[in-house]
């Protein structure tokens, strides 16, 4: 009987299958050979054959960090491993997932793998084996799952507890390992992070860089380290970026500090407490916004605070609400504060928005308290005599303020291009409670009693 041409071309299909298999097996065992991908620079190899269990990866933008993550990925899952890869953007994704399907693309068409493009995974049938790729912000995205190892990419954006919450107990099963990759964040680029701590990253590569156990290890290469961009293109870009953007973004440098800034990250971190003291005065500064910026919320007190045997009025940053919206929407968040933190009042700027701020804030609740403030001198002088308060050690961050801070130590006057919001809210605020006239009735009251409110000058 004439076998169909299906039945005829079974053994053929067979045979086909047959042989991929086999080459995975041979290709996990020769180096990866038949697998067609862009070849590793130095920088990467060093990082892919480290020993370390967990690896932080610091690169430039377009230094090759997705290439090096597929490509780990690839090797992994031909040694029978699962892999997790996540990230928090859609577009990250899909360029990770377009180089691993691209590159185990035959074996796909073929059968030996299966590909899942609902929610991106790649296993062979029968097996634990899996390359899995999703979007994560958080450690409720990223739960539902277990790994040999875990990729986080754009590792700066996520929330952090998202590694030691649910990262971390997935590799449990087989003590696997993890790869954390990042960019450092310039200020302009914070905006969408999901991140606590805006330096999380930077702080992670730098307890790795130290670690004498061998079980962290820190890797980092600019983008020029990339071989397959143009040199010509990014030599254009310090023309096109701010230098300390070019510094954290093309030279993967992370820049806690700006020379010239009139704030430094370690004078903040020595001033820091957890909890404040029953505070005598609460304010709330509010900066509008211009156009399509923030509006900065910031929320503060005075109380008394001993150092060295000696009690005197020191100031507490309590809060930080600034955000981008309508004017009710930023009015809402400032009344909110207001009654959230029991202020006394709100000082609001007057010079930019006219009676704005006020009106707004009025037509979400007629009852606050609220005083204008005026801006005679520039954002330099009036942050200055701040600034000196910060280096007395006369102000306190209760708890982290990552983008409040990260604007204190990144703006420089006259120089950046961006409004600092945040901290021309900081500085009223202050500047009220601290160094107005009548912030002097208060630093003169010897004791203060829980609950007692001093405004003298200021009512």
């Amino acid at each position: 009987m004439k076998k169909s041409r299906r039945e005829a071309e079974a053994p053929d299909k067979q045979q086909s299958v047959a042989a991929l298999v086999a080459s995975h097996v041979v290709c996990s065992l020769s180096g990866r050979r038949d697998i067609e991908r862009r070849e590793l620079f130095d920088e990467q190899r060093r990082a892919r054959d480290s020993s370390a269990k967990r690896k932080v990866i610091r690169a430039g933008r377009r230094g090759g960090k997705t290439t090096f993550a597929s490509s780990v990925s690839i090797d992994a899952f031909l040694d029978g491993l699962r892999i997790l890869y996540a990230t928090p953007t859609a577009d990250q994704l899909q360029t990770y997932w377009y180089e691993v399907t691209t590159a185990l693309g035959d074996m796909i068409h073929e059968g030996v793998y299966r590909k899942n493009e609902a929610n991106h995974s790649i296993e062979r049938p029968g097996t634990r084996e899996r390359i899995r790729a999703k979007t994560a912000w958080n450690a409720d995205t990223l739960r539902g799952d277990y790994a040999d190892l875990l990729i986080l990419d754009e590792w700066q954006m996520m929330d952090e507890r998202a590694w030691d919450r649910v990262g971390a107990p997935m590799l449990a099963d087989n003590d696997g390992d993890a790869i954390f990759i990042y960019t450092p964040p310039s200020l302009a680029s914070r905006s969408a992070s999901k991140a606590r701590d805006a330096q999380h990253a930077a702080k992670m590569f730098a307890e790795a860089a130290h670690d004498q156990t061998g079980r962290w290890a820190a890797f980092t290469w600019p983008s020029k380290a990339n071989p397959h961009i143009s040199d010509e293109a990014l030599r254009g870009l310090v023309h096109d970026m701010t230098s300390q953007a070019y510094r954290q973004e093309i030279m993967a440098e992370d820049v806690v500090d700006v020379p010239g800034a009139l704030w430094n990250q370690a004078t903040i971190d020595s001033n820091r407490v957890t909890k404040h003291p029953p505070l005598v005065r609460v304010g709330v500064g509010v900066d509008p916004p211009g156009g399509a910026t923030e509006c900065g919320i910031v929320a503060a007190g005075v109380g008394p605070w001993r150092v060295n045997g000696k009690q005197d009025q020191h100031a507490f940053v309590i809060m930080d609400k600034s955000l981008r919206g309508s004017p009710h929407a930023w009015a809402s968040e400032v009344v909110s504060c207001y009654h959230l933190v029991k202020a006394d009042r709100i000082f609001g700027e007057k010079n930019f928005g006219g009676d704005m701020v006020e009106s707004a804030v009025r037509t979400v609740d007629a009852t606050v308290s609220y005083q204008d403030v005026y801006a005679s001198r520039g954002k330099a002088v009036r942050a200055e005599p701040v600034a000196a308060l910060y280096e007395q050690g006369r102000v306190h961050h209760v708890g982290l303020f990552p983008e409040l801070e990260a604007e204190m130590t990144s703006w420089l006057a006259g120089e950046s291009a961006w409004s600092p919001n945040r901290v021309d809210a900081l500085v009223w605020i202050l500047t009220m409670l601290m160094l107005s006239p009548g912030s002097k009735a208060v630093m003169s009251v010897p004791q203060v009693l829980p609950g007692t409110s001093y405004w003298t000058g200021l009512r």
